[in-house]
């Protein structure tokens, strides 16, 4: 093939990968939220399920690189600033870089790592070992019983897991402040609420809960394409964690564009 084929192929390949988990996702919010009005049963136990496995697992390693990131980027700031004389202004930076983008894009790496992986392995699995024509032989949808509970489940803790690591970030930052920037807690955590607006914490919100959709449908999705074998829940497994890293940066990039558009009007 020469390379303008390959282009096309791969172009189209992509197309049909979104469609895919666009599709898959539809359906997951139809069972979510237009099912129970309908009088289907929800497994809301499930969702809380895979909530606590999102949620409670990833705070022990999400609180330590989360704390690290913030002490790296005072650290860094203040290499700057310090050139400027304006080293004050470190709690400022962290602070803004925190909340905006950092502590999103980390907790959705980690949970890529954690959960997203996992999905991927789950439902492969349960694919090669017949276990999702044994659902759909009892009636049940794998998309209504496997998918719903973890896009819900998925949603709901990411803003919760970002919203621990902006704090964690803010105090790695306050960890340099207070040793070598001349604050005291108290003055480094004023400085920050003083940096901060509430569009700060909203936009990184937002962000972590489209992060959640996209961990969960490409994990979810890659599972359900899984083919036969040991070796291919392998491939499987690999092949979430890759593309999900990728379309988390693809999604961070549009909605940070669309909000640096919203606030230049």
């Amino acid at each position: 093939m020469s390379v303008t084929e390959k282009v096309g192929r791969e172009t189209i390949d992509g197309l049909a990968y979104l469609g895919d988990i666009t599709i898959l996702t539809g359906r997951s919010l139809r069972a979510l939220l237009v099912a129970p009005l309908r009088g289907q049963r929800f497994r809301a136990q499930r969702a809380i399920h895979q909530a606590m496995m999102v949620g409670v697992g990833a705070i022990p390693i999400l609180s330590v690189i989360s704390l690290f990131v913030g002490l790296i980027m005072a650290l860094q700031s203040a290499y700057e600033l310090r050139k400027l004389g304006v080293i004050a202004f470190v709690a400022n930076a962290v602070a803004i870089s925190i909340t905006r983008e950092l502590a999103p894009l980390i907790t959705a790496i980690v949970v890529i790592g954690r959960s997203g992986s996992a999905f991927a392995a789950e439902i492969g699995s349960m694919k090669v070992n017949e276990e999702l024509d044994a659902l759909e032989t009892m009636a049940l949808d794998p998309t209504d019983f496997l998918v719903a509970p973890k896009l819900l489940g998925m949603a709901v803790m990411l803003p919760c897991l970002t919203t621990w690591s902006d704090f964690m970030g803010l105090l790695g930052g306050a960890a340099f402040g207070v040793s070598a920037a001349g604050f005291t807690f108290g003055s480094y955590m004023q400085a920050t609420l003083h940096a901060l607006i509430r569009r700060d914490i909203v936009t990184g919100l937002i962000k972590s809960v489209m992060f959640g959709v996209v961990i969960t449908a490409v994990g979810c999705q890659e599972g359900l394409a899984t083919g036969l074998g040991a070796e291919e829940v392998g491939r499987s497994t690999t092949s979430a964690v890759v593309k999900s890293i990728f379309m988390v940066v693809a999604v961070d990039l549009v909605f940070t564009l669309l909000f640096y558009l919203s606030s230049s009007r």
